[in-house]
């Protein structure tokens, strides 16, 4: 198994992280399989797939860069560098950490990532970071930019979820529900990171980041001992702008509004995650919820300076008697979307710098 040995440090200074650039690569990575993983990616898909293949046909070597970039075993590090971690950044921000690649370095990280020689084309090619740093621009600006607003509100419910979760059991069950099947706490700070047999890595110092994106991808990455980084799929898939169906007995029993707030309480959200989520005003929202405390439906509790509402046992039977309305924010429960089982490792050893060893 690939494993990494955390120290307790290095635990104590981890925390999520939102990425616009970590998003556009797992979009990059959807649109290269050319394929959904989860049934909200279908639209997203039908919208944007033959535009980005006609991007690409109209640059062959912009296509074949991505082909290579996006390895079979994994993925070059300079499309995966790691998030800075001190504060949340902007797109045009991060992707300066995939400009700053020397033209010569780019060109050995594709040879890890394809496995073999590299094709003549790309490596006689002096700008390769630029190149890959435009597709991944084309990406953000076409795809995932005008949607960024409901994507967030996913990854925030996700994180919220999964903080809340962290509150109640502590790092080891938080960890081990980050990928199940793949992450889990092994003890003596030693933190699996992909079933696969590759060498273990150290990070006794340093930050460990925890990076949410909506598709179904995800993979590691390292900047030195400084910091890491293991981008997951989060739980919450990004689905239809409509939200979860209301099954039509439960809105004849507690109204369509109030049974919409009800069916998306199956993981902790807070007040304006419900008004962002079902679009109703934040009075509306606030008298759903005493209705539903009073019924004994839902509870709150806190999660640092988070109120968070989620289903009591009486709640959560109610919503299944209705049938499985499948909510768009289900955290920490069960198996995200699979994920491709590419490699994780990295085949140099003492690499200092490593980026996209999937999960």
């Amino acid at each position: 198994m690939g494993w990494w040995q955390i120290g307790a440090d290095t635990l104590a200074g981890s925390g999520f992280v939102f990425s616009p650039l970590a998003e556009t690569v797992a979009s990059l990575k959807t649109l290269h399989a050319g394929a959904m993983t989860h049934p909200g990616e279908r639209a997203w898909l039908d919208r944007h797939l033959s535009a980005y293949r006609e991007r690409l046909a109209a640059d062959p070597l912009d296509a074949l860069l991505v082909r290579a970039a996006i390895g079979p075993t994994w993925n070059a590090d300079f499309l995966t560098p790691t998030p800075a971690g001190d504060r949340e950044r902007s797109f045009e921000e991060e992707v300066e950490a995939v400009l700053a690649t020397e033209p010569a370095d780019a060109v050995d990280q594709l040879a890890v990532a394809i496995g073999g020689p590299v094709p003549e084309p790309l490596r006689s090619a002096r700008d390769l970071p630029r190149r890959l740093a435009g597709v991944l621009g084309w990406v953000w600006r076409e795809t995932v930019l005008p949607e960024w607003t409901r994507r967030r509100r996913v990854l925030e419910a996700d994180v919220t979820a999964r903080t809340a979760r962290l509150s109640r059991s502590g790092w080891a069950a938080a960890l081990d529900e980050l990928c199940p099947g793949k992450t889990r706490w092994l003890g003596d700070g030693r933190l699996q990171v992909n079933t696969r047999d590759y060498p273990s890595r150290s990070f006794v110092e340093g930050r460990l980041l925890l990076v949410p994106v909506t598709p179904a991808t995800g993979w590691v990455s390292w900047e030195g001992t400084e910091r890491s980084a293991i981008v997951y799929p989060c739980a919450g898939v990004l689905a239809g702008a409509s939200g979860p169906a209301v099954p039509e007995a439960l809105g004849t029993l507690l109204g369509q509004a109030r049974a919409g707030v009800l069916v998306r309480l199956g993981s902790p959200l807070s007040t304006s995650q419900l008004v962002a989520l079902t679009g109703q005003g934040l009075g509306s929202v606030g008298r759903h919820l005493k209705v539903l405390l009073d019924a004994g439906l839902v509870r709150r509790g806190r999660a640092g300076r988070s109120v968070l509402y989620e289903w009591t046992e009486a709640g959560a039977v109610l919503v299944a008697a209705q049938g499985d309305p499948a909510p768009v924010l289900v955290a920490a429960q069960g198996d995200p979307a699979p994920v491709p089982a590419t490699a994780w490792g990295d085949p140099r050893p003492g690499a200092p710098r490593g980026g996209g060893r999937s999960l």
